[in-house]
């Protein structure tokens, strides 16, 4: 089994993402490529999904899409893998069950059900540049599953490091 690559899940919001929320995500997709692990995000073509897509896809890392509808036409072009759901938000349980570790850049309703089932799941999420009330709530439904980091840099190594110990 020394030939499965990890899977890294960027979550965040569609729409309502901030240009702040996008150029952490790219920056976020380039390091995970870099480091050889797949991408994956909800896949479609705006927001942080895109973002983060975008950036792994320029330094010609792996990425996957789980996308809502029953076709991959909402798809961004940067996905390579593109698995159409049909489930609308259900989608939120195979992001978070899918993912190795995940990283939240950005907040709305989506991205809330997903670190939720991840905690559910025992996955471990990392909270990038989050509010303190976001912080806060997380910590106390996740208690040591989260984890918070200012920066890609930060996340990147916790990634790393947990990674070197969960998964062979």
């Amino acid at each position: 089994m020394s030939d499965v690559k990890a899977i890294v899940g960027v979550l965040g919001p569609g729409e309502s993402a901030t240009p702040d929320d996008n150029e952490m995500a790219f920056e976020l997709g380039r390091g995970i490529a870099r480091n050889g692990w797949v991408l994956l995000t909800g896949g479609r073509n705006f927001g942080v999904m895109e973002a983060a897509l975008k950036g792994a896809r320029d330094v010609n890392g792996l990425t996957l899409a789980i996308l809502p509808g029953d076709s991959d036409k909402e798809a961004s072009e940067n996905a390579i893998i593109r698995i159409a759901t049909g489930m609308g938000s259900g989608r939120n349980v195979i992001n978070a069950l899918t993912s190795k570790v995940l990283v939240v850049v950005g907040m709305a309703a989506g991205t809330a059900s997903e670190v939720s089932h991840a905690l559910k799941a025992g996955r471990k999420v990392i909270l990038l540049n989050q509010d303190e009330i976001t912080v806060q709530f997380f910590k106390k439904i996740g208690g040591y599953k989260v984890m918070v980091a200012n920066t890609v840099d930060e996340s990147l190594t916790m990634i790393r490091d947990y990674l070197a110990v969960h998964v062979h």
